[in-house]
């Protein structure tokens, strides 16, 4: 459709941030029959473990773990009224995460959860973590936590970011007579450094994967199963985990890694190519450059980098640009500022005040509660604590008063917030639900 300047298209819904928060608020959007243009350059998710932690830590000072996420939730929102999490009802939480599983599932990259509470998993660090939903890819290192069979961990030579033994040094008390091995990568035998994501896509061919197999085989011995760093296919069907398991004779897992992420890039991937073919208009990896009206009209945004530009309006936009590493926060020596719109961040009162002496100060740092105050439709507030515009919304790690690091809330806060926003666009503009 044409906007009001003519040749620039118009949307029901701009999406500023391609983290988690900004491609499920494109994936609400579409589902729910509104025109989505989404836009950024931030690379998180790459980053991402592929894990989708709920809620697990809380409180931070005490460092409580809990076994049932919705009861984590229930008592966080008795606590911390302002949290985000806390602002929406459970209903729209599970509505939201099994949207988004759902939508995973159809495109190939399903997700395992136990019902009613978090799954224990392995860490590229030999410590265990509860997260709620699980890549299929790696449910049988969480089934091996609970039974202990015979295990063997295996590494690549040259793959920095993942050691065999010192996941096993982590279990040796939980999971005791974890052998370790180190094998040679399938064509890449000559070279001191290999990557995740080339090995991902070798292992997408049957010639490296029946390799990789005859390597195996000889050191698996007594093994019922055997981990290997999550570098199985870059796409993520459990077809590769299994079909290797089946050449070895052992059941096999992945094991997520340390820094750049193969479940984190079919996650990222996954979305990018699902959301274009619904429809959405995307510019990855480009640039708001600027935003101008919604006071009684769309927003016009400007979307692109120094050499090229492309103007598109928009009834309504979600803010999902995460806080510094995604940049929709900055900081100077004397606050926090928010990028896009230059909104009000809540921030301690002068820098001094944003770290504790103790870097690993359990409680944290103030500086971690950073971030945009809200109305209950996660509006953005101005300076006078009114919604800075009608349709303007904000979703994910860019909201304040929370901590979702350490609390270990990541996909349930990205999802849940934009959850929230898309609905609460939906009720200010008074659109209908499409199918």
């Amino acid at each position: 459709m044409k906007g009001a300047g003519g040749d620039h298209p118009e949307f029901d819904l701009a999406v500023i941030g391609t983290g988690m928060a900004g491609l499920s608020a494109a994936l609400f959007a579409s589902n729910r029959g509104l025109s989505v243009v989404l836009a950024g350059r931030t690379g998180g998710l790459t980053y991402a473990s592929g894990l989708f932690d709920l809620a697990e830590i809380h409180p931070i000072r005490d460092g409580r773990s809990w076994s049932d996420p919705w009861d984590a939730i229930d008592t966080l929102r008795a606590d911390i009224r302002d949290h985000p999490l806390a602002r929406v009802p459970n209903r729209d939480i599970r509505t939201a995460i099994e949207e988004i599983l759902s939508f995973l599932k159809g495109a190939g990259l399903p997700y395992h959860v136990e019902k009613g509470k978090n799954s224990e998993t392995i860490t590229p660090l030999g410590t265990i973590k509860r997260t709620y939903a699980v890549p299929l890819t790696m449910t049988g290192g969480v089934r091996a936590l609970v039974e202990r069979p015979s295990g063997l961990l295996v590494d690549f030579q040259g793959l920095k970011e993942y050691s065999a033994a010192m996941v096993a040094a982590g279990l040796r008390s939980r999971w005791p007579g974890l052998r370790t091995a180190s094998v040679a990568f399938p064509g890449m035998e000559r070279m001191s450094r290999v990557y995740a994501r080339p090995m991902a896509q070798a292992l997408e061919l049957e010639v490296h994967l029946e390799t990789l197999a005859e390597r195996l085989r000889p050191i698996v011995g007594d093994a019922q199963v055997v981990g290997l760093p999550a570098v199985l296919g870059l796409n993520g069907r459990r077809e590769i985990t299994v079909r290797l398991g089946e050449m070895i004779g052992a059941s096999v897992f992945e094991v997520p890694m340390l820094s750049v992420s193969v479940p984190g890039m079919r996650l990222k991937e996954t979305f990018e190519r699902e959301l274009a073919a619904r429809g959405v208009t995307h510019f990855f990896q480009k640039k708001v450059l600027a935003v101008h009206g919604g006071s009684g009209g769309p927003f016009t945004l400007s979307i692109g980098d120094e050499e090229k530009s492309q103007t598109v309006h928009a009834k309504g936009v979600v803010l999902a640009t995460g806080r510094f590493f995604g940049k929709g926060l900055a900081a100077d020596r004397k606050r926090i500022r928010e990028t896009v719109f230059d909104l009000p961040v809540i921030q301690p009162r002068d820098r001094t005040r944003w770290h504790r002496e103790d870097l690993m100060d359990p409680k944290g740092h103030p500086v971690s509660l950073a971030g945009l105050q809200t109305d209950d439709a996660f509006r953005p507030l101005d300076r006078s604590g009114r919604p800075a515009f009608r349709t303007l919304f904000a979703a994910g790690s860019i909201l304040a008063h929370q901590d979702w690091i350490r609390t270990k809330c990541g996909t349930g806060l990205a999802a849940a917030t934009a959850y929230a926003a898309v609905e609460a666009f939906q009720g200010e503009t008074g659109r209908e639900e499409g199918p």
